[in-house]
């Protein structure tokens, strides 16, 4: 066993990294940008070492600067996390050129997976089914055009190169075709530096089920499936193991499949074979096919650790370190069900937006994993993916999985930054998901009910008002002190005007727009109007949140404020701190409600801003390739008669 690694990464996965590493008697080397110097990861560590500015090009993505502080500190392999280099073939030449240990699969190995097209054909050949589709080498959009119509639409196209979602578009119409291939080449040369694509058929009810396999160089093990097709932009957002509905038969014909890709290229160390679905008729042994291979650790792992008691990151290092695979295929068995749930910062209203932030309260539950990154005040920064957290629970059934999953988002609390916790809590609800009525079209059709905002009620209202008060402390205590009459204080909060009265300890009344809100304090536990609410209350600079069942947050309003509104429909705002791609219009130009105005680069995504209304372009105020803050003015049109 290695006695000092390095881990070439950040966030959530570094810090998961480090508590394996740590169980094992490893000492551990972080790395940090401008940006993380106090990072979690950073601290965790046993050392760390600084690499660069905040850019990922900077920093994360100088293999040259993390091998050497893999040498100077005396580290002896380097554990690359997922992201970032962790599927880069030459750096893990240059790694081993310098007499280090890749935590990881060998560079032929993935260069052999690195290419969507290569990999379907070296795959082919290895007796595992792909999609049907086009992966040649010709470029050309009139030929890629024709290789659609031959296919028969709806269809995909995608990068050869990287993964995530980047790079990728359903086209449904043949009209359709020639914007979205501009757009996707133009998304995978930024994200990955390669603009060629390929193109596949469409499976009208996909799930995407992948299984996670191990190798040690020679030979491999599965450890069985999981359900990773509660997606959004083909991100995902929910994964489950094992799938809901899979049949002894379908787990056994895509073990095998796995295990089979994985030795046809010596694989060695933690990687995942994925599968596209076709469940319109159910789990059927002829209806998989090879999707793609991603050559490291992935961000789900922690399901498949959950259901069969291995410790993934583990047994990366005692491969890597020179050890046999630790276990046989008949040794690996499956104990119960098991949900991870991503929480990002992002701004579901505005259409999932990744968002930043300082977090002034954070708060994960007990009884569930919190594989996280970050800490309370901290800040969720535009340089890097806006993961928050990832929330997993176990149980003996599905059922009981999905229970212990709907209270642990209940029981999180996040406030200094929009989060998706809203949008998990009701995706964790959804009947259909509760059924295993699962595919990757699930989130799509029920968008509109999923993103919902609910709107606070009176206790709500009320218990946010004792917050902005200063009566309700974060212990849940009512504090104030009246001498011969009620005390009486008057507060304003997004909107709202509240009149709130303590009438003895731990007993107030609250009344917002004649509405009347008895609030007591009992047995540590609020209740108003007679009713248990099971909330908590937190005040934070600026804000009052409050938190189960659902999170609520409210704007203090200064009564002096007299700020006024920016901006109307006629300014189009930088939504995040992000890169100008391109700007489609000038000054002078006439646009139309919902044409496209510029695209924004930010967290390794492309943004795509359009005009609120019809109008004129006034003046265009930034360039493609200028860096903006979020807030910042781009377009300006004139003002309307």
């Amino acid at each position: 066993m290695f006695s000092k690694i390095l881990i070439a990464n950040r966030g959530e996965i570094a810090c998961r990294v480090i508590d394996t590493a740590r169980k094992l008697g490893v000492a551990t080397v972080a790395v940090y940008s401008d940006a993380d110097a106090t990072a979690r990861h950073v601290a965790m560590a046993d050392e760390a070492v600084h690499i660069g500015g905040p850019r990922p090009s900077d920093s994360y993505l100088r293999g040259g600067a993390i091998i050497a502080a893999a040498l100077a500190t005396g580290a002896q392999a380097i554990h690359p996390g997922y992201g970032f280099l962790s599927e880069n073939p030459d750096f893990v030449d240059a790694v081993e050129a310098a007499g280090l240990v890749f935590i990881g699969p060998s560079a032929s190995a993935i260069r052999a997976m690195g290419l969507k097209d290569a990999a379907k054909a070296l795959m082919e050949t290895a007796g595992v089914p792909v999609v049907p589709g086009y992966h040649g080498d010709n470029q050309d959009g009139e030929h890629l055009a024709g290789a659609a119509d031959t296919i028969g639409y709806p269809v995909l196209i995608k990068a050869v190169a990287g993964g995530g979602g980047k790079g990728m578009r359903l086209v449904e119409r043949p009209g359709d075709f020639a914007a979205a291939l501009e757009s996707a080449q133009g998304e995978a040369r930024t994200a990955f530096g390669n603009p060629a694509v390929l193109i596949e058929k469409y499976v009208s009810m996909p799930r995407h089920i992948e299984v996670q396999v191990f190798g040690d160089g020679t030979r491999a093990v599965h450890l069985y499936e999981r359900d990773c097709s509660l997606q959004r932009r083909h991100q995902k957002v929910i994964e489950e193991a094992p799938a809901p509905g899979m049949t002894a038969e379908m787990r056994a014909a895509m073990g095998q499949a796995a295990v089979r890709a994985a030795e046809a290229i010596g694989y060695k160390g933690a990687g995942t074979i994925e599968f596209i679905v076709d469940g319109s008729e159910g789990l059927r042994p002829d209806r998989f096919w090879f999707m793609e291979m991603n050559t490291r650790l992935q961000v789900e792992h922690p399901v498949t650790e959950a259901i069969t008691g291995i410790d993934l990151v583990e047994w990366q290092l005692r491969v890597a370190s020179g050890e046999p695979l630790p276990a046989a295929q008949a040794d690996l068995t499956i104990t119960g069900h098991a949900f991870e749930a991503r929480l990002y910062a992002e701004d579901v209203p505005a259409g999932f937006l990744p968002a930043t932030g300082t977090l002034t309260h954070l708060h994960f539950p007990e009884g569930a994993r919190a594989d996280t990154g970050v800490r309370p005040g901290d800040t969720i920064s535009p340089w890097y993916d806006p993961m928050i957290a990832k929330i997993i629970t176990r149980g003996a059934t599905r059922a009981i999985a999905l229970s212990r999953l709907r209270a642990a988002l209940e029981d999180t609390e996040v406030a200094g930054s929009v989060t998706n916790l809203s949008f998990l809590a009701a995706l964790s609800r959804h009947e259909g998901f509760a059924r295993g009525e699962v595919d990757t079209g699930l989130i799509g059709r029920d968008i509109d009910a999923l993103t919902a905002a609910a709107a606070p009620d009176l206790a709500v209202q009320a218990l946010a008002a004792l917050g902005a008060a200063g009566l309700a402390d974060g212990g849940g205590a009512l504090t104030g002190f009246a001498l011969w009459s009620p005390l009486l204080r008057t507060v304003a909060l997004d909107g709202l005007t509240a009149g709130v009265e303590v009438l003895a300890p731990g007993h107030a009344r609250v009344t917002i727009d004649g509405a009347v809100a008895d609030c007591r304090l009992i047995a540590g536990g609020w209740w108003v109007n007679g009713r248990p609410s099971g909330a908590r209350i937190v005040l934070t600079p600026g804000r009052v949140s409050v938190f189960g069942p659902g999170a609520f947050h409210f704007d203090l309003t200064d009564p002096l404020d007299r700020a006024t509104q920016a901006a109307g429909g006629g300014l189009t705002l930088s939504p995040m701190p992000g890169l100008v791609k391109a700007v489609f219009v000038t000054a002078g130009q006439a646009v139309a409600a919902g044409d496209r105005l510029a695209v924004l680069e930010a967290m390794k995504m492309e943004h795509t801003l359009t005009a609120a209304r019809d109008g004129t372009v006034a003046e265009v105020l930034a360039e493609a390739g200028s860096q903006v803050e979020a807030g910042v003015a781009l377009i300006r049109l004139e003002e309307e008669e």
